[in-house]
C-alpha cells in the first residue's frame, strides 16, 4: 500500500464530508466552551444551593466531556482534523466565556443560554446532514439535541418560582 492515504469512500460526496465536519467542528467548538464553562462554574459555586449545583454541574461537565469525544471521533470519521487548540474554539464557537465568577444563578442563567446555544449549533447542522444521508452524524445530533434540550429545561426549572 502506498504512503498516502487512501480516498474515503463512504457513501457521502466529499464536498458534504467537508461540509459536515465544518458544521461538527463548530458543534464541538461550542462543546467545549460549554463543558469548561460548566467545570468553571462547578469548581466555584457557592451559597445556600452549592451542593446541589456542586453535584448537578459535575453530572453535566462528565456527559459534555464524553460528548466532546464522540463529536470529534466522528469528524475524523468524515476525514478531517478536529479543532482541538483554544484558538480555535474560540473562532468556532457561538458561546462566549464568562468573565469572573457569577453568583449561583446567575451561573445557571449562563448554563441555560450555553445549553440553548450549543442546541441550536446542532440542530442548525441536520438539514445538511438529512440531506446527505449520514445517519451516524444525524444519531449522533439528535442524541445532542435531547441532551441540550433537557438539560436547558431541568437548569430552566431552578430559575422559576
Amino acid at each position: 500500500m502506498d504512503a498516502k492515504a487512501s480516498k474515503i469512500d463512504i457513501g457521502l460526496s466529499d464536498e458534504s464530508r467537508a461540509n459536515i465536519a465544518a458544521g461538527l467542528s463548530g458543534l464541538l467548538a461550542d462543546s467545549y466552551t460549554l463543558y469548561l464553562m460548566t467545570h468553571n462554574f462547578h469548581w466555584n459555586v457557592k451559597g445556600p444551593m452549592f451542593n446541589s449545583l456542586h453535584q448537578m454541574f459535575m453530572a453535566q461537565y462528565t456527559e459534555q466531556w464524553t460528548a466532546l469525544d464522540l463529536i470529534a471521533e466522528r469528524i475524523r470519521a468524515l476525514g478531517y482534523p478536529a479543532p482541538g487548540t483554544y484558538t480555535e474554539f474560540v473562532k468556532l464557537a457561538t458561546i462566549k466565556e464568562v468573565e469572573g465568577v457569577p453568583k449561583a444563578m446567575e451561573m445557571v442563567q449562563h448554563l441555560v443560554k450555553a445549553q440553548e446555544a450549543t442546541a441550536r449549533t446542532a440542530r442548525k447542522l441536520l438539514p445538511l446532514v438529512e440531506g446527505a444521508d449520514d445517519q451516524p452524524t444525524a444519531d449522533l445530533l439528535a442524541t445532542r439535541l435531547d441532551t441540550h434540550e433537557k438539560t436547558a429545561w431541568m437548569l430552566r426549572s431552578l430559575l422559576e418560582e
